[in-house]
Formats: C-alpha cells, sequence, structure tokens
C-alpha cells in the first residue's frame, strides 16, 4: 500500500501526458455538435433530455481532470496490459487508459450508439490506437466472445448506477480476474443502494485488499495479502 501511495497515486503525471490529456478534454468541451443519448443506465441528475450538446456531456458527465490523470497513474503503474472499460462515454477515461499504457489491449464498451460514434470519432483523431471499442449494452458484451474468451488486468466501472446491476457485473467478471487484477467501481456514493452495493463487494472472499477514496471503490485480488480494507483520499 505504500508503494501503491507513493509511487503512483501520489506521483506526477508527466508533462507530455497530461497535455495529451488536456487536449483530449478541451477538443471535447470545444465540440458544439449535438446528438440523442440512448441511456441504459441510472439516468443523469444533469440533463433533462435526452438532446445533449458534445461539451455539456464532457463538462458535465466526464470524468474529472483529477480521476483521470489518476486513472493515467494507476495503468502505468501496474503496467496492465488487458484492460475492460464498462462505460466509454466519450472517452476521458479510456484516454487516460491509452496513455497509461500505449502497450496495452483496451476494451471499452458504450451501449448508446451516438455517443459511441463521437468517441471513435476522436480516438482515431488522437491515434489511440490501442482501443477497441464495442457498442453494446453490457448485458450483450457479457455473453459475447469478446468478454468470454478474455481475462483483465485492469477494469474500470463506470456505468449503470444500480446495486443490483453493479454486483451482477462483479460476480461476471470474477471468472475473468487473476491475483494480481484490480477492478476500479466509479461513485460508489452515487446513491445509497450503490454504496450497498461496494459494502457488499467488499466482503467478498476473493477480495483481499480495498480502498475507498471517497468517489471510487477499487478492489485487489492477491492472496499473499491480508484481507484489508482502507479509506483514502486519493
Amino acid at each position: 500500500m505504500y508503494n501503491f501511495l507513493t509511487k503512483c497515486a501520489y506521483k506526477k503525471v508527466d508533462n507530455a501526458s497530461a497535455e495529451i490529456l488536456n487536449k483530449y478534454r478541451l477538443t471535447l468541451l470545444k465540440d458544439t455538435s449535438s446528438i440523442s443519448i440512448k441511456d441504459f443506465g441510472a439516468g443523469s441528475r444533469v440533463f433533462n433530455t435526452n438532446n445533449r450538446n458534445i461539451n455539456a456531456i464532457a463538462k458535465n458527465a466526464g470524468i474529472t481532470k483529477k480521476r483521470q490523470r489518476l486513472l493515467l497513474k494507476i495503468t502505468s503503474y501496474f503496467q496492465s496490459s488487458k484492460i475492460l472499460e464498462l462505460g466509454t462515454s466519450l472517452g476521458l477515461a479510456t484516454a487516460a487508459l491509452s496513455k497509461g499504457n500505449p502497450n496495452a489491449l483496451i476494451k471499452t464498451v458504450e451501449g448508446c450508439p451516438a455517443t459511441a460514434l463521437v468517441a471513435e470519432k476522436y480516438f482515431k483523431q488522437f491515434s489511440f490506437n490501442n482501443i477497441d471499442l464495442i457498442n453494446a449494452r453490457f448485458e450483450d458484451f457479457f455473453i459475447s466472445e469478446a468478454f468470454k474468451n478474455n481475462n483483465f488486468d485492469l477494469v474500470y466501472v463506470d456505468g449503470n448506477h444500480n446495486k443490483e446491476h453493479t454486483l451482477d457485473y462483479f460476480e461476471k467478471l470474477l471468472p475473468h480476474v487473476h491475483n494480481d487484477s484490480v477492478i476500479i467501481f466509479d461513485d460508489i456514493y452515487w446513491s445509497k443502494s450503490m454504496t450497498q452495493a461496494w459494502q457488499q463487494i467488499i466482503t467478498h472472499p476473493q477480495i483481499t485488499v480495498s480502498i475507498d477514496s471517497f468517489y471510487w471503490g477499487l478492489v485487489f485480488f492477491r492472496k499473499e495479502q491480508n484481507k484489508e480494507h482502507f479509506t483514502l483520499r486519493l
């Protein structure tokens, strides 16, 4: 845990990577085009219509700059080579995963066709060539060959903020992780039910170390370590 904090979480992002992430964010914030969203998750607390501008989505619903940089550092620190993201949105988090390890193979799943098209457009523009974007509902992805035939080093879950679905995704992911994998759950305090899901996940016997960062929940599977739970501001 000391190494994770000092060599990863509290370490500065290199200037070149930070510049790319900033450019990606600014490009989205300048995009005033509008798309029609098909939302399969818990809905939005910001938008009251499904017709949304790209720049508004990036500003109000995208991963924050701080979390984006932390995701890059985590990917780089663990040198995760097989990565799964559930919930691409406009790809702000995906960009961090891509820059964190350019040699990784990233599968990212987005249910909304219009959103997926925008993300794919900008992945190509920024030459994020290690990203495989899959336009599918999570439920359909979980029964696909793209999921069934793979194990993952890092999984970032950012979609469908619902207790029942989150626990279901966790159970489906368990056969596809290994001793050194990490799963990151976004918005564990989104709602009372999401917090209940998180509290249930960390009691699972396969989880050895868990971290509550107040916005993310991270779980590890290393059998060499005793079961411990940490509450940290990352």
